[in-house]
């Protein structure tokens, strides 16, 4: 007997909506399959639209009509945004303080789920609105030469010629001409000059500004990259310093290591505490980001820099003392066994961890778990309205303490 299912792709159901979901969802269910669906809310009866089906338990769809709205369901600010239009703004169509509510219920089943920690969780909004907040972006570049945003799960390309959530004049200094690159990428820094650079294979060739952004954050002035890693919410840099800072408490003569350090933010909060008799080792995989980091904190003597991956770092070119505190500040995939075992089998008093993802985050607090550590401390912060992106930072402390 045949156990294939029905291609639903393309296909129409009328289902009323469930939770949110990780990902910039919400969960629906029709004749016993789970739908992840776009541009709902929960409590809404929509009609669907499936636009992937692998076959298995569950597909994707859009909402495509709204039969019962949600009292948190507002217009969406942005003409591009919607089924079929950019892929980039999961929650236009929620006003701003259910989005943060909604994350807050992610970061809180991801907890529970994974890393089996009940925790209520307060996503806290940043200064400056939902709106006109970003500062880098990244555009593909249509057959046409035409620059836009890529759809949903798709290579195709929508053309746009302003972003409501970027900074204004950023997509309009690119929209009115034909590019011959892959990609572009648009940087407005923290002094206002704007930076654009054509992607071609590896390559980014320079169009306007210097390449080198400056930023203020954690009380200094930094140059980095302008196609390097910066925070692209303007506040998010110098809040997420702060709290960090806060955590650490690192002392005058005390060992502290900065993981996944980037350009060095981090790494100067640290480097301020625990002063010239201490020491901070930042441990950076991409060239680019080291070399900024040097040059930033050329005259902190006591930050010293390992150009290599976090994973190979931390089993054979640490130093033997063990650190005081360790921050962690991985990407979207999280640290993973190796580097959470590596960094609690040195016992540090305090370990500052910075996360991008909510899931990532909840494995490695599970496996911090096992190593003896508990969670202390946790904040969540929205520096990506609009979005279901949120950051999160969390203190780990030996369960002891």
């Amino acid at each position: 007997m045949s156990t294939t299912k029905e291609d639903w792709t393309g296909r129409r159901f009328e289902v009323e909506v469930g939770p949110v979901a990780h990902g910039g969802h919400f969960i629906a269910r029709h004749e016993g399959r789970v739908l992840f669906v776009r541009h709902a809310l929960p409590g809404e009866r929509v009609v669907v639209s499936v636009y992937e089906d692998n076959g298995g338990s569950f597909c994707r769809a859009d909402a495509v009509e709204v039969l019962e709205a949600s009292p948190d369901r507002v217009e969406a600010p942005c003409p591009f945004s919607g089924p079929g239009m950019c892929g980039g703004c999961d929650f236009q169509h929620v006003a701003w303080d259910a989005q943060r509510q909604l994350k807050a219920q992610v970061v809180q089943e991801q907890l529970s789920r994974l890393a089996k920690i009940e925790r209520d969780v307060v996503v806290e909004a940043l200064p400056g609105g939902p709106l006109e907040w970003r500062t880098r972006i990244r555009m593909a570049v249509g057959r046409d030469g035409k620059p836009g945003f890529r759809g949903l799960r798709s290579h195709d390309v929508i053309p746009v010629d302003h972003c409501v959530i970027s900074r204004p004049g950023m997509v309009e200094a690119v929209a009115d001409r034909k590019w011959r690159a892959q990609e572009l990428t648009i940087v407005q820094d923290g002094d206002g000059n704007r930076h654009v650079g054509e992607v071609r294979g590896r390559h980014t060739a320079r169009r306007a500004g210097t390449g080198t952004a400056v930023e203020t954050a954690a009380q200094r002035k930094w140059r980095v990259s302008a196609d390097g890693f910066w925070q692209v919410h303007p506040a998010a840099a110098d809040t997420f310093a702060s709290v960090v800072g806060e955590w650490a408490a690192a002392e005058p003569g005390q060992r502290a290591w900065d993981l996944y350090g980037g350009a060095g933010l981090f790494a100067s909060v640290l480097g301020r505490q625990v002063g010239e008799s201490g020491s901070v080792l930042v441990v950076e995989s991409f060239p680019g980001a080291v070399e900024d980091g040097r040059r930033n904190l050329r005259r902190m003597s006591q930050v010293e820099w390992v150009a290599d991956k976090v994973e190979l770092a931390v089993t054979r070119k640490l130093p033997v003392e063990n650190p005081h505190v360790v921050v962690l500040d991985p990407p979207r995939k999280g640290a993973g066994k190796v580097v959470v075992a590596e960094v609690a089998r040195r016992r540090p008093e305090r370990v500052v961890y910075v996360a991008c993802d909510p899931a990532a985050l909840a494995r490695d607090l599970a496996e911090f778990t096992v190593q003896g550590y508990r969670l202390a401390e946790l904040r969540a912060f929205d520096a990506f309205p609009m979005t279901h992106h949120m950051e999160c930072i969390a203190l780990l402390v030996p369960e002891m303490s």
